[in-house]
């Protein structure tokens, strides 16, 4: 049951990220190999990472499935876009769970691995958050999580609380991921919605660098 359920938040997250990245692409006016291209880097680019950091097999070189989700997610993307003239809010919501779904992804991978706690968490910020770090320089801006926006923020306190929950309570296993994977969702949408910032400890009266 436990292994069943991880394979579709892995299945989850790669169509959000696909998804994410195609928008962003189209955002961009990006010809259809170009979109495909920054879709599959969205999707794999944070596991990738996080498995060349665990020393393990790269999951996307010995799993087709993967090719296929990004592919027809990303063909989906491209017909739906007549349908949906609305780029901005479709990338936000298919990013902001992605971001949560990688994230417990990465966090579980850091675990059996049998790392400390605090290296999964990391882990798993990595994993949620690097795709759309990749996708964002290939598309010439700036990425999410280096701008005002609360991005790997709720990574690690939704990440966090998955710890907690997984080693301090009685909680099911799938109930504390589904519960921490909406909990980072519902963080980053009221951050937007609400314009949450993390505090910034200088000013803007000069634009010269020190």
């Amino acid at each position: 049951m436990h292994e069943h359920f991880n394979l579709i938040i892995e299945i989850l997250g790669t169509i959000s990220f696909s998804m994410s990245g195609s928008f962003a692409a189209m955002q961009k006016r990006l010809d259809p190999f170009g979109v495909l291209i920054i879709a599959f880097v969205t999707s794999v680019g944070g596991g990738t990472v996080r498995d060349l950091l665990l020393d393990v097999p790269v999951f996307w070189m010995s799993d087709l499935l993967t090719f296929v989700l990004i592919l027809t997610t990303s063909v989906f993307s491209m017909i739906f876009k007549s349908i949906e003239r609305n780029f901005r809010v479709t990338l936000f919501i298919f990013d902001s769970f992605g971001l949560g779904l990688f994230t417990i992804i990465g966090i579980q991978k850091g675990l059996t691995a049998g790392f400390h706690p605090l290296i999964c968490l990391t882990l798993g910020t990595i994993t949620g958050c690097f795709g759309g770090i990749m996708r964002d320089i290939l598309l010439n801006r700036i990425p999410l999580i280096f701008r005002k926006e609360i991005y790997a923020t709720a990574c690690i306190v939704g990440g966090g609380i998955f710890l907690l929950l997984i080693n301090y309570s009685d909680l099911s296993y799938t109930f504390v991921q589904i519960f921490t994977i909406i909990l980072i969702v519902a963080i980053r949408t009221l951050a937007v919605k609400y314009h949450w910032q993390i505090p910034k400890f200088y000013g803007y009266e000069s634009n010269q660098e020190m």
